[in-house]
């Protein structure tokens, strides 16, 4: 999609919500008077999902039926409006029914909010102003969870952190969620963005004594192009008026098709044109491709041809000074490479080098999920004064993927694996920052890579909940409760080469996203690729891994909280909390990749199939290719030939951490409305907790002697523990019963992943990477403040303006150094076998605490029914939000280069907008979500390039709903209505195309039974 496409949706969002303010005043002079509720005098800090169906109702001379969509509005506005601290809330429309088909979707609605997107362009978790996912603690029915699915490499790979992945549960189990922006005392710490909590209906939440609601959908998606069922029901009873049970039950299944272009990364030639080793001709010399034939290289010691490359080890790579390897002929022309040269800066030369694709490839993933998700409560209240219940959740997401990609390896590989400077240039052209625009090569290598993966995400919780009211005056209440989050994931990869093809080209010219792609052989003819060991030269033959993992996170909870309202108007609440989290991670590989020769009789056409829809779904720029088959891989060849290791062979990951926080804390709520002339409403606070962990985790050592591994893990263990003291204020002032004025101040802190807690080091020798965490790192810890204005001018009305402040005080980054593998501290012996050398260089990538920075912003939301209008329009309404946050974080880019740049996962701008109508029988409404592009990776973690990030979109979705009658609904959804893109780029001034994927509209038509 073009800039000036964005440019020009940006500023028809920009100019709705300006219209909206412009408006809301005249607006107000109109609906303003009796209409406006009183502001409530108690303030709860997590307030009940409340029945849309009891929604305030409109002043009696008005027509207005509030149901549905409107209600809900209608809801969440009152909880805002009686809440002390910053919350927003969204609550069902109706009894099992969620405004938006993904929790994460629903949240785009609320200001400050903006959504990452996952397989198939659904909903995955989010950010709150400016502040990622891993910031945001979600709790379920008052329970901290966490639920963790695994993805592609691009999209985080398999979870190892804290954030709460919300496609794993399907909307219809939850009634109501709410995000808290500011802190109180009573709220768990944990949180530097936001606490999200989700609940559950219970029975005496229902109107009515008896409710059962059903929800059929068909699903279809013009890519997949198949249809999927969506099925909810919930059953509520009422025994009189003290015994209650309700249950719940929602099962979908979705087929997603995504196609893409990947590079996995952009690398400047200079990398892997490595200069030669001493003793060799043209020692110290920089040939990143194949030397044309009799090339004399301009500004050398000498002119004397360049015979011929050498591996390190001083053995000649080519068969003769016309061959760059073996049955590889030198093809460069003198222009070609002259051109790169002398961009290179070798031997003194200007230029800022060459970046090319790193993987150029085409990439399609098919995918299907299942989602079975359940709900029971039981509850209890033998009076007024008592309400018990247990409530129990359950949800299963299982997700089957097939990824299949089509790689020109050479580009990413070094001398030292036949890779780059094998490679001869035929042509090229790069931009003014040394950006390729097109290129023809020889020598490439080629790679059909498939990769299957299967997991299952798991979540269970039971939790028991008491509160009871001693006298009007001492109220106790608490819970007790433990959930489980397991992840188990499988996956298989295997890859087929065809090694030094010719006529190799790639070409941006027509499309600055999506390249190209010419690749000179017919890629979907099985008889041109190879599968088996290595040859002599060196020469992969493709590539066979598998590992079978599972993560499990264990969560306990005991809280006791006590409320004594001492004075009217002034109550004293304190509390205690003890948690604890154990996470474990536990993980086999097949112990060598290489793979073993096929079995007798079975060839490559006999194991593939043909990725198709490549050239159709992107724009005609890329080719179908052939690919391993999964099943006929397995039903063949097999792994049972395969030794699977761990800890003996330094393969996988092992390692955990136990967490136990004990927490304690007293705050006093207030509200001077029957003692002062004026209300000021609010509460103020302070939370002590104790954090004590203990992690473990593998550090690659060598083996002993006589081990059939040159290497293995050692455990190594770190105990440690730490204090905080976390202040925190709210408060409301009523200046008039229309106009309320925040303000909030907290001291907060959010701990760091586990993955990174877990002490562990280990190499990867193919891409010339060691990787380090850090079990002493010390949670990233701010200073808030936040104030803010709100006009409730009518009923369901509200415009509100909002300023945040976040004093970071420290960051958490992922710091990078080139260091020779000698020196990293990881045993020599990983090297044998290998051509690699104990002075070559790699990329050392390690976890610390650094500095941290200011994080500011506004924000400004409107809520507006059109009840002003005659007739018909008075049915029409809209809301719309626009969020603006600026950060200024210190990275550290190496020990001696440090960078300041916006907080990693941070837009912005982000802005929302929704017009709707409903009436007693119809519902209509679209929304339109915007997110200004974002850092994802401060540094990309790649040679030369300063960053990573996701380019800017724009998502418009639409749903529609007819009432039969007061017990059936009709229901008919649309989403992606633009055929919106994802799109990643790295480096900030460069931005290459780094990923571009199409996942294409989303339809469903539901019906909805009620009784």
């Amino acid at each position: 999609m073009s800039h000036k496409s964005f440019d020009k949706r940006m500023l028809l969002i920009s100019t709705s919500v300006i219209g909206l303010l412009i408006a809301a005043p005249a607006m107000a002079q109109r609906t303003a008077g009796s209409q406006v509720p009183q502001p409530a005098d108690s303030q709860t800090s997590s307030p009940d999902p409340v029945d849309p169906t009891q929604a305030t109702s409109e002043p009696e001379n008005a027509d207005i039926v509030v149901t549905g969509f409107r209600a809900s509005l209608n809801n969440a506005l009152n909880q805002k409006r009686n809440e002390t601290a910053a919350i927003d809330s969204i609550v069902a429309e109706d009894i099992g029914k969620f405004p938006d088909s993904n929790l994460a979707e629903s949240m785009q609605r609320i200001p400050g909010v903006a959504l990452s997107r996952g397989d198939g362009g659904e909903g995955r978790n989010i950010s709150v102003r400016g502040l990622g996912a891993q910031f945001t603690r979600v709790r379920i029915n008052g329970m901290e969870g966490v639920s963790q699915v695994s993805g592609t490499d691009i999209r985080g790979g398999v979870a190892t952190g804290r954030s709460f992945d919300f496609v794993t549960f399907p909307t219809e189990i939850f009634s109501a969620l709410s995000v808290r922006k500011t802190l109180s005392a009573d709220v768990e710490e944990g949180s530097l963005g936001a606490t999200v909590d989700l609940r559950a209906p219970k029975p005496f939440d229902q109107k009515k004594s008896f409710v059962l609601t059903g929800t059929a959908r068909g699903i279809y998606n013009d890519i997949s192009k198949k249809a999927d069922p969506r099925l909810s029901a919930l059953v509520s009873k009422q025994f009189g008026d003290t015994f209650g049970i309700l249950g719940s039950i929602a099962y979908s299944k979705r087929h997603i098709a995504e196609y893409a272009y990947s590079a996995a990364d952009v690398v400047p030639t200079t990398v892997y044109g490595q200069a030669q080793p001493a003793g060799t001709a043209n020692a110290g010399v920089i040939f990143p491709f194949c030397t044309p034939v009799g090339y004399s290289f301009r500004g050398a010691a000498t002119n004397s041809p360049v015979a011929g490359y050498a591996q390190p080890n001083g053995t000649p790579i080519g068969a003769d000074a016309n061959n760059c390897s073996t049955g590889n002929p030198r093809t460069s022309t003198a222009a070609a490479y002259d051109y790169v040269m002398s961009r290179t800066g070798v031997n003194g030369r200007p230029g800022g080098g060459v970046y090319l694709p790193r993987l150029p490839r085409p990439a399609k993933s098919d995918q299907e999920q299942q989602r079975l998700a359940g709900t029971l409560t039981l509850q209890w209240k033998p009076g007024d004064n008592t309400d018990i219940s247990l409530d129990g959740l359950y949800s299963r997401f299982k997700v089957d993927r097939l990824d299949t990609y089509f790689d020109a390896r050479s580009f990413g590989r070094a001398i030292s694996n036949n890779g780059q400077p094998l490679t001869s240039v035929r042509e090229i052209e790069v931009d003014d920052n040394g950006s390729l625009i097109h290129g023809l090569f020889d020598g490439v290598d080629l790679r059909s890579e498939m990769q299957q993966e299967k997991f299952t995400s798991t979540y269970r919780q039971v939790n028991l909940n008491l509160d009871h009211r001693f006298s009007d005056t001492v109220r106790v209440y608490g819970l007790a409760g433990i959930n489980q989050s397991r992840l188990d994931v499988d996956r298989l990869q295997v890859a087929i080469d065809a090694n030094d093809t010719r006529d190799f080209s790639i070409d941006f010219r027509d499309n600055p996203d999506i390249p190209k792609i010419g690749y000179g052989i017919d890629t979907t003819n099985p008889a041109l690729f190879q599968y088996g060991p290595p040859l002599a030269n060196g020469d992969q033959r493709g590539q066979l891994s598998n590992f079978i993992r599972r993560n499990t996170i264990t969560s306990k909870t005991f809280e006791l909280n006590g409320e004594w309202e001492a004075a009217p108007d002034f109550t004293l609440q304190i509390g205690g909390q003890y948690r604890t989290n154990k996470y474990t991670a536990r993980e086999r590989q097949l112990a060598t990749n290489t793979p073993l020769a096929l079995p007798s009789g079975v060839t490559l056409a006999s194991l593939t199939t043909v990725t198709t829809g490549i050239g159709s779904n992107l724009d005609g720029l890329l080719q179908d290719f052939v690919s391993i088959d999964p099943e006929k891989f397995r039903d063949a060849v097999g792994l049972d030939n395969y030794v699977y290791c761990s800890l003996e062979c330094a393969k996988g990951t092992y390692g955990g951490v136990d967490e136990k926080y004990a927490s304690g804390y007293a705050m006093v709520k207030f509200n001077t409305a029957n003692s002062l002339p004026f209300a000021l409403r609010g509460d103020a606070g302070v939370r002590y907790v104790h954090t004590k962990l203990d992690t473990y985790g593998p550090i690659t050592s060598a083996a002993p002697a006589g081990s059939l591994y040159p290497s293995r893990f050692v455990i190594s263990e770190v105990g440690r523990s730490y204090d905080d003291w976390l202040p925190s204020a709210n408060l409301a002032l009523d200046i008039t019963p229309e106009l309320i004025a925040r303000a909030s101040v907290a001291r907060v802190m959010s701990r760091p992943a586990y993955g990174q807690l877990i002490p562990a080091g280990s190499a990867n020798l193919v891409i010339q990477t060691a990787t380090f965490s850090n079990p002493f790192l010390e949670p990233i810890r701010a200073n808030t403040f936040d104030a803010a204005i709100e006009w409730y001018f009518a009923k369901g009305s509200l415009i509100s303006v909002a300023y945040f402040y976040k004093n970071i005080e420290s960051y958490i980054q992922t710091t990078s150094q080139a260091v020779a593998f000698q020196d990293i501290g990881l045993p020599l012996t990983l090297l044998n076998g290998t051509q690699l050398r104990p002075t070559d260089v790699f990329t050392v990538q390690r976890s610390n605490n650094t500095e941290g920075g200011p994080l500011r912003g506004f924000e400004v939301n409107v809520q507006l029914p059109f009840t002003f209008l005659p007739g018909v329009l008075r049915n029409f309404g809209a809301l719309g939000n626009f969020t603006r946050v600026r950060s200024n974080i210190n990275y550290v880019i190496s020990p001696t280069l440090s960078r300041t740049a916006p907080l990693v996962g941070l837009s912005p701008e982000t802005a929302s907008g929704t017009l709707y109508y409903e009436d007693d029988k119809f519902s209509i409404r679209s929304t339109v979500n915007y997110r200004a592009a974002f850092l994802t990776a401060v540094p990309s973690g790649s040679v030369d390039a300063d960053s990573t990030a996701n380019a800017s979109s724009i998502f418009v979705d639409a749903s529609a709903s007819y009432n039969l009658n007061e017990h059936i609904k009709l229901i008919a959804e649309v989403s992606n209505i633009t055929d919106e893109t994802n799109r990643l780029t790295v480096d900030t001034v460069r931005q290459d195309p780094l990923y571009t994927s199409y996942f294409g509209r989303t339809y469903a038509l539901a019906v909805n039974f009620q009784f």
